[in-house]
């Protein structure tokens, strides 16, 4: 319910300063470091926080391709790739992947016998600050033999160095110096996911560029600042001191549980590609990738038979803490584990939430692994790595390090023995872990009462190990004599045959933002779309509508003329929105919490453009308000009888759980939208391989009885409804046509810029979040009424609309629009016929009766209605069929 470095910015002062999104990549956590007391923790990284192995895999992919745009073909082809050691060894592969004919280097901290230092530096905050590159190619870092060298010797090629934060940017520059005194070249980008410099680290790294004469360029996927209070450093160091005693002193009087017969741990053989480095410490070539890939399903299968052998009998030991029910103990809640993912699921035959857990620097081959597994088995799959880093682990959900396993080094590191650590695996309710490491590292402390796989056994009730052959190049292969068990040998080359090839992931854009696109903060949604605002898509209403009838084109195929509300209907507008400001808040309210408490306390909310938009920004105020929690927000487009934006599915699905998406909308009418969704994701599922959307949709009102996530069932003014874009952020309606929208495209929409004078979006939210205070006795009193009643769907609505089809003469569901908004809706952008209006409506048809005057369309007052109002869409429209003299809609 709390972002995951609140315990920290509490106690310390520390501010994350930055968008929404920076509080969903990143978490504090304090260590035991002379150099900086805080540390950022990633919860896409891969490395502290148990996250999906293709959420992890894609953010590098991602900035690997976004490398690839910046640099082009050319550029890319004279591009090697640079991570850094520990965290980065993975991201920097994927990196390098994502510009796909790239080779890779890591830097490393294991030294190798026999294989030549070709540079190093040093990284000043790091827990170890010595890194040294081996390439197995000397060359590979002065750039390709074919590259261009100017008169000064400085190579025609790029560098591309990767890491997962940039806090200073001290690292690059070293990095950067010591590389150019040996290799100079022109060109050098750097990547993160987080760039948290500040100015003043900003322009160091221009100067240092303006010094070298190479150009230099920054690619992240946020940016931000930390700032720090005035003696964080000491204050953060006696923080850790005390918080270290007083769970030592809890341990002592409370006892350290242990389980007295763990499982043996099974050994899976995988059958790695001979040949193919383990690893990008000596280099990796974009023909190394080519055979791992081609290799990784074969191993991922050996992987799930291992698995399914390990049949869990009536008397085995649970996990530390597990009820003896036959469930598992709930999911850690620290922002990347799903609160109560495991909840009520009973112990079976089979894993249902599996750990691939990989070692220090080896993080990209236990990523592919987890990744091609992940796409092979039903369970859920995480992934992390042990790490060399000591943190402060505090069990509160405000902090991103929970949990905390110690055991000792394993693979006889240079500086010698000490402890390392898994943080967030211990509670974590893992069924089945599988440890990933080199062979170097396959070694009797691995094994040790004390070691890693001991200390993993308490807190799961399967382990795998899986040995990676540690790859050593050939000129230091007769210097080094590792010590291996036989097991861990170089597995046979059958596996390198393996015919089928894990396809690369899609890469789609980002989502737009305001200011640029829409008038709502940065932070309040993120739009799943493409900008169509160059492009002309307005029509005349009667144009429009005659085409939609006649089945010439689909209403998605267009826009109509944005309405101009006369000063009148202004004014009507202002004054319902302060009638009702309050009944809205209310429902908001009551729609939130009932998500939150059935679909977990961190939803990704994902509202249906345009009119589902407000209310999941108000819907984002109100978890902010009540829980000081901020939930991702997206808005997605969907088109009726052609479905939802697949390519937005997809996008959502590389970057969360679908289980955690929530659909929004404003309301129901007849339920047409509720039925294409289900449909539509269903169709997605089976053609797609992904599965976990629900394709329940929560609005905030449900007049019609269609869904069963609702603030109210009564059909009232939205007053969003009462206007189009200057309410909904300056956002047009979708647009889906074939010639503006690809198969690898989001749907499209525009924005309205020039109606910026006219926008009350921003008065909406406000106007209604303030009322938030006042409402929130009367929301807990809603929500325990909405949580123990039935709210099945009644389909009440639909079964109206059908009757009045029928009886208006009609024969035609989709031309007849029920409720308050709906009818709104038709008075705006279609061609009228006529209003129900149920009789004795009051306040809430004011602004219907304006407009159907305006638009010389009759209203009819019926009873036994059970909307407030509905409206007919003429239902055999020509030019002459309405009496309206279009002033509510102005043409070009």
């Amino acid at each position: 319910m709390v972002w995951s470095g609140s315990w920290v910015a509490e106690r310390l002062g520390v501010e994350l300063v930055g968008d929404g999104e920076l509080r969903e990549l990143l978490g504090l956590a304090l260590r035991r470091n002379p150099k900086r007391a805080h540390l950022l923790v990633s919860h896409v990284l891969g490395k502290h926080v148990p996250q999906y192995p293709s959420v992890v895999y894609g953010a590098g992919f991602e900035l690997g391709r976004r490398v690839r745009e910046l640099l082009g073909e050319a550029g890319t082809r004279r591009a090697v790739v640079l991570g850094y050691a520990e965290t980065a060894t993975g991201l920097g592969h994927a990196v390098a992947d994502g510009l796909g004919a790239a080779p890779y280097l890591h830097s490393t901290r294991r030294p190798v016998e026999g294989v030549a230092r070709a540079g190093g530096f040093e990284e000043s905050h790091s827990h170890a600050t010595s890194h040294l590159l081996l390439p197995e190619d000397p060359d590979l870092l002065a750039g390709d033999a074919g590259d261009a060298v100017d008169a000064g010797g400085v190579a025609d090629a790029v560098l591309v160095l990767v890491d997962d934060e940039f806090s200073t940017g001290n690292t690059v520059l070293n990095t950067i110096r010591a590389l150019h005194e040996r290799y100079p070249r022109n060109r050098y980008v750097i990547v993160a996911l987080v760039d948290m410099r500040s100015p003043s680290d900003r322009g160091r790294l221009a100067e240092f560029a303006a010094e070298t004469g190479a150009r230099i360029d920054l690619v992240a996927r946020n940016s931000g600042t930390v700032r720090l209070p005035d003696g964080v450093l000491e204050k953060g160091q006696a923080l850790v001191a005390a918080e270290e005693a007083a769970q030592e002193a809890r341990a002592t009087t409370v006892g350290v549980g242990s389980r007295s017969h763990p499982r043996p741990c099974t050994r899976v053989e995988l059958g790695w590609p001979v040949g193919v480095p383990d690893g990008g410490r000596h280099g990796f070539t974009p023909a190394h990738r080519d055979r791992l890939e081609a290799a990784l399903p074969a191993m991922a299968d050996r992987i799930v038979a291992a698995l399914g052998e390990g049949i869990r009998s009536e008397d085995a030991a649970l996990p530390d803490g597990a009820p003896d029910d036959g469930t598992l103990p709930d999911a850690l809640d620290d922002g990347a584990l799903p609160d109560g993912a495991l909840d009520d699921r009973a112990l079976d035959d089979r894993a249902r939430r599996v750990l691939v857990l990989g070692f220090e620097e080896l993080m990209y081959a236990p990523l592919r692994l987890a990744t091609a597994l992940e796409d092979r088995i039903g369970a859920e799959v995480r992934y992390s790595t042990t790490t060399r880093s000591p943190v402060l682990a505090v069990d509160d959900p405000g902090y991103a390090i929970r949990t905390r396993l110690v055991f000792p080094a394993h693979d006889g590191p240079a500086d010698g023995p000490g402890d390392r650590y898994a943080y967030n695996v211990a509670g974590a309710g893992f069924d089945a872990i599988v440890a990933v490491v080199d062979s170097t590292a396959d070694t009797p402390e691995l094994h040790a009462p004390d070691g890693l796989l001991a200390r993993l056994a308490p807190h799961t009730a399967q382990v795998l190990l899986a040995v990676v052959p540690s790859y050593i190049p050939p000129a230091g292969a007769e210097a080094a004599t590792p010590d291996v068990t036989p097991a861990a040998a170089v597995q046979p080359e059958a596996a390198v045959t393996t015919p089928q090839r894990q396809e690369e992931p899609r890469m789609l854009p980002e989502p737009l933002r305001g200011p640029a696109f829409s008038s709502y903060a940065p932070d309040e949604v993120g739009w799943l779309l493409q900008d169509l605002s160059d492009t002309e898509l307005e029509a005349p209403t009667e144009e429009r509508e005659e085409a939609i009838q006649s089945g010439g084109a689909h209403y998605a195929e267009s826009l109509p003329v944005e309405y101009q509300p006369s000063e009148q209907y202004q004014d009507l507008f202002k004054a319902a929105l302060d009638l009702s400001a309050a009944r809205i808040a209310r429902a908001v309210g009551a729609v939130t919490e009932t998500v939150l408490a059935e679909r977990g306390p961190r939803p990704v909310l994902v509202s249906l453009a345009r009119a589902g938009t407000p209310v999941g920004v108000l819907m984002r105020r109100w978890a902010r308000h009540r829980h000081g929690v901020d939930l991702p927000h997206y808005a997605v487009s969907i088109v009726r009888g052609r479905g939802i934006d697949a390519n937005a599915l997809r996008w959502l699905a590389a970057h969360h759980n679908p289980a955690d998406v929530v659909f929004v909308d404003g309301w129901t009418g007849k339920g047409a939208i509720t039925r294409e969704l289900a449909a539509a994701i269903a169709e997605f599922e089976d053609s797609d391989g992904t599965e976990g959307f629900n394709p329940e949709i929560a609005v905030l009102a449900d007049p019609g009885g269609c869904v069963r996530t609702y603030g109210t069932r009564e059909d009232f003014l939205i007053p969003s409804a009462c206007l189009n874009s200057t309410v909904s952020g300056l956002i047009s309606r979708t647009v889906l046509r074939s010639d503006l929208v690809g198969p690898e495209d989001f749907h499209g929409a525009k924005f309205y810029r020039e109606l910026a004078g006219s926008d009350v979006s921003g008065h909406f939210l406000d106007t209604v979040a303030e009322r938030f205070g006042e409402v929130t006795d009367a929301v807990d009193a809603d929500v325990k009424e909405l949580l123990a009643a039935d709210r099945a769907p009644t389909w009440e609505g639909w079964a109206a609309v059908e009757r009045i089809s029928e009886e208006y003469g009609i024969h035609d569901v989709n031309l007849v629009k029920p409720g308050v908004g709906e009818t709104t809706r038709v008075l705006l952008r279609r061609v009228p016929w006529k209003i129900l209006a149920k009789r004795g409506a009051g306040a809430d048809l004011e602004h219907i009766r304006l407009l159907a005057r305006q638009r010389g369309v009759p209203v009819e007052e019926v009873d036994a209605l059970p909307y407030t109002c509905v409206g007919l869409i003429h239902p055999k429209y020509t030019r002459g069929a309405t009496g309206a003299d279009g002033k509510a809609v102005e043409s070009k």
